[in-house]
């Protein structure tokens, strides 16, 4: 099969990427890669979707760092492709990355993936579904019981009252954004940076106040799910910990996070039977939850990373399980030639 991974840049890619990952897993068994980005959609007179795909050569990698080269070479070349002649689009980019710079380009992925549905191919995440996941507003539609106690607003005095209820502390974020940026832990609402925070963070838009989990202080698990079940192989979960940097409130790998082993418990697993009804509602393929105690601080739709982490810690590449579950998702795609719904069959 061919698999297309939609991603903000090509320069922007990287080899410890799971994206990266992704791709030799899939071309060790045989398949075609290509990689699309915002501007490549072409929709023409006839109605036939194409893109102009950077495409790689068809042989195995042994290594991210070779095809992460071999990807920004002359080896890659760039072929327009009917979305006909490709089976998966896998949807891999970050919006948040483009809000600022490229607005026009942060929802590209799901505009033109409904499109792609609509021709027959297999799109994941479900593109319907990232629609609705477009912020950060998206965790508010997951049960209470599963996420701290949130404001959002663009007032600081709803702000500051909600920090004076929250004796041991809040955490301040945009609503739009990612990989850490410009997140902030505040002690009070007297503290003398709030009004400094306030106006560097409310300037992307609107703000989310989290109640401050004292346990963050250890870091969070980022715990993959897939088809709305934990990724998990001989006992292994596809998990670890993120283990923030000396005197950083973020666990975040962008942010200098080191990656350590995670113990996955009942709890953490019973977290994440709650969300498993909605993922799979929304045709969540391949899902990050970041876990702190018995509290989920985010749900990671577009671009969950880590698995490279979790082959380092545990010699297990899950890359390889992703590739089979769409193998397995094309095979019942062609079957049903269109009678299933591309959600339904994301998290079959």
């Amino acid at each position: 099969m061919r698999i297309a991974f939609f991603v903000n840049s090509i320069e922007g890619e990287a080899a410890h990427y799971t994206t990266a990952a992704l791709a030799v897993a899939a071309m060790a068994r045989g398949h075609d890669v290509c990689y699309v980005t915002p501007g490549d959609f072409v929709l023409r007179p006839d109605d036939s979707l194409m893109v102009r795909a950077t495409v790689l050569p068809s042989k195995k990698y042994r290594k991210t760092d070779a095809f992460d080269a071999a990807l920004k070479s002359s080896e890659a070349t760039i072929e327009t492709l009917d979305t006909a002649e490709v089976d998966v689009i896998f949807l891999r980019n970050d919006p948040s990355l483009d809000a600022d710079d490229r607005p026009w380009a942060a929802h590209i992925g799901a505009m033109f993936g409904r499109l792609a549905c609509e021709r027959g191919v297999l799109v994941v995440n479900d593109p319907a579904g990232l629609a609705l996941a477009q912020n950060k507003l998206y965790f508010q539609g997951f049960p209470e019981s599963v996420r701290p106690t949130t404001l959002i607003s663009k007032s600081i005095e709803e702000i500051r009252a909600f920090i004076a209820d929250n004796k041991k502390g809040a955490i301040l974020k945009p609503l739009q954004g990612s990989g850490g940026k410009n997140v902030f832990k505040i002690a009070s609402p007297d503290d003398a940076n709030l009004n400094q925070i306030f106006e560097a963070v409310s300037g992307e838009g609107y703000l989310i106040a989290q109640s401050y989990l004292p346990e963050a202080k250890a870091g969070d698990v980022r715990f993959f799910m897939m088809n709305g079940k934990p990724l998990v192989r001989d006992g292994v979960y596809a998990a670890f910990r993120r283990v923030p940097a000396k005197g950083e409130v973020r666990s975040n790998m962008h942010a200098a996070g080191t990656a350590a082993e995670a113990v996955i418990n009942d709890q953490i697993l019973a977290i994440a039977e709650m969300v498993r009804p909605k993922l799979v509602e929304d045709g969540m393929f391949l899902v990050g939850l970041d876990i702190v105690g018995d509290k989920i601080l985010e749900i990671n739709v577009f671009t969950p990373g880590g698995l490279p982490d979790i082959a380092a810690l545990h010699d297990i590449d899950f890359s390889q399980e992703v590739i089979v579950a769409l193998e397995n998702k094309v095979a019942i795609h062609k079957a049903y030639a269109g009678q299933l719904s591309n959600r339904a069959i994301a998290t079959l």
